[in-house]
């Protein structure tokens, strides 16, 4: 990882890194029912939101990963997040993850930010390969995922418990072009 935190930005958007007073706008997406249907993590207030502002700085810290704020360019806006975990570099392969706030679906963020990630992944972390594990009942996800280039691999079948429910998690993937 590099010292200092990379800032990516397109022409609408701005991904940095996450600050202190990003914690209401984590909480708010981490905490709203339809953000989390197929999120892993939720937080129940604005104490306990604190684990995920936490989560972000360790994951760099300890070289796991990286994520961003996904937000406006001038940064007045924003929208959620998106990054890296479970890196492995024995492997150099990486898990891949981002929510929005409810308000910005439908609007092309993710489709313009994720590209960035990869890329980020990709050309500066040495990946090879990156990828996304999607609950099977996620449709708008998995549109997603075929939209950015990554490919279905498979469903592993009852593979977790959620709500006291199995699930079933589809695996997509996305390898770099030499």
């Amino acid at each position: 990882m590099t010292k200092e935190f990379p800032i990516i930005k397109t022409e609408r958007l701005l991904l940095r890194q996450f600050v202190d007073s990003d914690l209401v706008n984590v909480f708010h997406g981490l905490s709203h029912p339809e953000v989390i249907k197929y999120y892993g993590v939720s937080y129940k207030s604005l104490e306990a939101a604190k684990k995920q502002i936490k989560f972000f700085a360790d994951l760099e810290r300890n070289e796991r990963g990286i994520w961003w704020a996904v937000c406006s360019l001038d940064n007045k806006v924003f929208y959620g997040a998106g990054g890296l975990n479970s890196l492995s570099k024995e492997h150099k392969k990486a898990e891949v993850g981002f929510w929005l706030l409810c308000e910005y679906w439908n609007q092309g963020i993710m489709t313009e930010a994720m590209p960035l990630i990869c890329n980020y992944g990709f050309d500066k972390l040495g990946l090879h390969r990156i990828e996304g594990f999607v609950e099977t009942e996620n449709k708008n996800c998995k549109k997603a995922m075929l939209k950015l280039n990554f490919q279905y691999e498979g469903t592993m079948h009852d593979c977790e418990i959620k709500n006291e429910q199995f699930i079933s998690i589809d695996i997509y993937a996305k390898i770099k072009v030499p």
